[in-house]
């Protein structure tokens, strides 16, 4: 029952503290603290990231406005825009990286029996990146080309849910293929990549944990083809083929045989040409699988539209990383109680929802399943349907 608690007192429950304080504990958060814990900051900078909130000023303003409410949300120290600040600038943001890691854990648990749409039991992981631009004088520490500054965002997603397993925040000058050595990929995995990451060293160091990857290839790839599988040309596929890579270089860096799948999507009228160390799945599935890829750069989409992410209250490392890992815990946090409480709609849907209802007091299931109703019954019989 709701027991007279707002939305976002509701959301926090499903938040695990114990582990929280455990987190807190490690890295000494709340040393010579007396009023403003970490715990208030968490509180404050989720409320920022589910109300978009433009600046710590207009934090402050926000909740300030609502006081009555602060006990009843949790939060119990003073909150002031010089407070906040202080605190994302000087707690080290490994507390919520390590609570990020523990939230991950759970989502996806939730979600391990999502259907893929193929037929493939093996975990599916994309990897990609995003760039996020800042200004170069306010952030200097975060150098990208001459006159502009940049993060990025190194990003490990479980298809599955679209759960992010691994993300690492560095300056906009560490290339994509670097992330391939810290990646925490399980045994008997599959990874999808784009042509960025080709680095047969790399992928070589995949083979052997041993896990599968599926890559496009660059046009000046040189290869050997060793024999040629039937390609079914009615589902796209133009050629299967088992090559071994030619040149020392790359020779020495994978050295044992590779397959060759060119695939034409008829619907993009578009050719591509895939690499994969998996030869025990269909020619089609690794188009598929690769197709899947796309759900990294629609999660990198997502938290730019309806996250804080984009711009930060803190020009720090430690404050831009605190941020960015607050507000992919409150991701987390959110499909964790849409599985949990089985809400109807989207995690876009649902966080727009939550965002004009944060301080209603009843619960979230009604608040969401009120809303999609209201939507429904708003809708004209003479509509046109485009969509089924």
């Amino acid at each position: 029952m709701n027991s007279g608690k707002t939305i976002f007192a509701q959301l926090l429950q499903y938040l695990p503290r114990y582990e929280f304080n455990q987190c807190v504990n490690r890295y000494q958060g709340n040393y010579k603290v007396r009023s403003f814990s970490c715990w208030d900051q968490f509180l404050c900078m989720s409320f920022a990231q589910l109300t978009y909130r433009e600046s710590l000023r207009d934090i402050e303003a926000c909740l300030n406005s609502h006081c009555q409410k602060l006990y009843h949300m949790g939060i119990r120290g003073r909150v002031s825009r010089s407070t906040l600040a202080d605190a994302n600038e000087s707690r080290d943001f490994r507390i919520y990286q390590d609570l990020g890691h523990i939230l991950i854990g759970i989502a996806r648990k939730l979600y391990q029996a999502e259907d893929l749409g193929i037929d493939l039991q093996q975990t599916i992981y994309a990897l990609d990146s995003t760039t996020i631009d800042l200004c170069l004088t306010t952030f200097p520490w975060a150098r990208f080309r001459k006159n502009k500054a940049a993060i990025k965002l190194h990003t490990l997603l479980d298809v599955r849910g679209s759960i992010p397993t691994f993300i690492n925040v560095t300056h906009g000058k560490v290339h994509d293929v670097n992330m391939m050595n810290a990646l925490p990929i399980e045994d008997n995995s599959v990874c999808a990549m784009d042509r960025g990451y080709l680095d047969f060293q790399r992928l070589y160091q995949i083979h052997i944990i041993p896990a599968f990857f599926v890559i496009r290839a660059k046009r000046n790839m040189q290869f050997r083809r060793l024999y040629s599988n039937p390609a079914d040309k009615m589902m796209g596929i133009q050629a299967d083929q088992t090559i071994v890579l030619l040149g020392n270089k790359s020779r020495m860096a994978y050295p044992e045989s590779l397959r060759r799948v060119r695939y034409y999507d008829a619907d993009q009228d578009r050719r591509f040409i895939f690499l994969t160390n998996h030869f025990g799945i269909p020619a089609k599935t690794v188009a598929d699988i690769y197709r899947l890829r796309w759900q990294v750069e629609l999660f990198f989409k997502w938290i730019k539209q309806h996250l804080r992410i984009k711009s930060f209250y803190g020009t720090s490392p430690n404050a831009v990383k605190t941020q960015v890992w607050i507000a992919i815990s409150i991701y987390l946090l959110v499909a964790i109680v849409r599985k949990r409480l089985n809400l109807p709609g989207s995690l876009h849907t649902i966080l727009q929802i939550l965002e004009v209802n944060i301080f209603e007091q009843k619960s979230i299931f009604q608040a969401v399943s009120d809303a999609l109703k209201h939507e429904l019954d708003d809708g004209s019989a003479n509509q046109l349907i485009l969509f089924k």
